[in-house]
């Protein structure tokens, strides 16, 4: 998972760089972003585990890894193209709006995105232990509400007006459509 998430990070900071004539992300803000997902992936460890992950030991498989990273990785730097092109040609976002708006989108889709690859079944089909669940109920419910709250002006956010919220939300909803797809493909290929 953190290594689909920085791979796919990097290439869209690198990318956004390219043609943005402000930062896509405060320092600050990728700090804070780290550390907010910090806390579910901590709860990991206390996940539950589909039976058939424990019917025999598994080894490592440092290839399988390598293509999970990078297709996960590459489905999430689409993804933040895609909210690029939103902020910037659909919602004329000014830069504090556009660095509040992916903010907020690349950490719900890294927070998200663990309940789909936690597990090699449908989303729906594996239950979450309740640690990581509600680490990740917890983080969602903060980054929601960092633009609202007082001194988020500090960190770089404003409130984003409900369209943004509306083409946020479909975009993360794709997104976890498309990464469950690519999942499907990359455990086919194993």
């Amino acid at each position: 998972m953190t290594t689909s998430a920085n791979f796919g990070n990097m290439f869209s900071m690198a990318g956004a760089a390219l043609f943005l004539p402000f930062l896509p992300l405060l320092p600050k803000q990728v700090l804070l972003n780290n550390f907010l997902s910090d806390f579910p992936a901590m709860a990991i460890a206390t996940d539950t585990v589909d039976d058939e992950w424990i019917e025999r030991p598994r080894r490592w498989d440092i290839h399988f890894i390598r293509k999970f990273m990078l297709a996960f990785g590459f489905i999430s730097s689409v993804f933040d193209f895609m909210t690029f092109a939103a902020l910037l040609y659909l919602l004329r976002a000014t830069p504090v709006q556009f660095q509040t708006a992916w903010f907020l989108e690349s950490l719900l889709t890294e927070l998200l995105i663990v309940a789909v690859i936690r597990t090699r079944r449908p989303l729906h089909k594996s239950k979450m232990g309740r640690p990581l669940f509600w680490a990740t109920v917890v983080v969602l419910a903060v980054t929601v509400a960092l633009p609202y709250l007082p001194g988020s002006e500090l960190l770089g956010f404003v409130p984003l007006p409900p369209v943004y919220w509306l083409v946020l939300g479909v975009i993360t909803l794709l997104y976890l459509l498309a990464s469950e797809w690519t999942k499907k493909i990359v455990y086919r290929m194993q």
